[in-house]
């Protein structure tokens, strides 16, 4: 069995409009060029830029062969709909694509989740549990916590010393609703409780639509299976 830890991944800061920019390309509707402008502008050396476009190419530009239907279903949400909350996109392929980024979204949704906040210490102390007390995991868990900051979810105070939850984003498109669960389903890797799918710890920085039930009974991409005393789970299609 192999033992050793995770590969980290999601290794650098990623702004908003790099995502965006990837994302548009994704969708067909800018060029690589325009994202390559960004990352002149922001005058990142080698090194970072190389380390940048990496993340970006997984994220939208050139998925995991699993992940290339769900990016090009993310970006045609971004196509139909000229209001979507473009950081729930980015949201929902970092968890589908990252299992790290998905570790520090899972944490941070657990430890805020009664008061709003959360202690940094907390967070870096439960991700070197999982992926070694190094001195990368700590970095990149900045990194990530970062990005998060970044694209609206968490404003970081006290010198970074604790982590706030901004509002949650409302979302309002089905077809949204639907993509992020997915996003959740890939990142725990099991099935989940319909019923505690508003409280998904990855999911935190959204309220899904209301009837959920009713959402993924009807998607193709999910499934709803019964067990035990009548507990509704969803699933992803083609998944046992």
């Amino acid at each position: 069995m192999n033992v050793s830890a995770p590969r980290i991944g999601f290794d650098r800061f990623i702004h908003l409009d790099w995502a965006t920019a990837a994302l548009k390309v994704r969708a067909g509707v800018a060029q690589r060029e325009d994202l390559e402008a960004l990352l002149d502008a922001a005058g990142l050396g080698a090194a970072a830029r190389t380390k940048t476009r990496t993340v970006l190419n997984r994220l939208w530009l050139e998925p995991r062969a699993e992940l290339v239907d769900y990016a090009d279903r993310g970006a045609a949400i971004f196509k139909a709909h000229a209001d979507v909350p473009v950081a729930a996109l980015h949201w929902g392929m970092a968890v589908a694509t990252y299992p790290f980024f998905g570790k520090v979204t899972e944490l941070i949704g657990r430890l805020s989740a009664l008061q709003g906040d959360c202690a940094s210490a907390e967070i870096h102390r439960r991700m070197s549990e999982t992926y070694g007390e190094r001195e990368g995991t700590y970095r990149m868990t900045n990194m990530v916590i970062q990005s998060q900051a970044g694209w609206g979810a968490v404003e970081r105070v006290e010198k970074g010393k604790r982590v706030i939850r901004l509002a949650p984003t409302i979302v309002e498109s089905d077809e949204l609703t639907t993509w992020l669960i997915e996003a959740a389903l890939r990142y725990a890797g099991k099935p989940l409780a319909i019923s505690n799918l508003p409280l998904q710890p990855v999911l935190f920085p959204f309220t899904l639509a209301e009837s959920l039930a009713y959402l993924v009974s009807n998607s193709d991409h999910l499934t709803v299976r019964v067990e035990g005393a009548g507990v509704r789970y969803v699933t992803l299609s083609g998944v046992n």
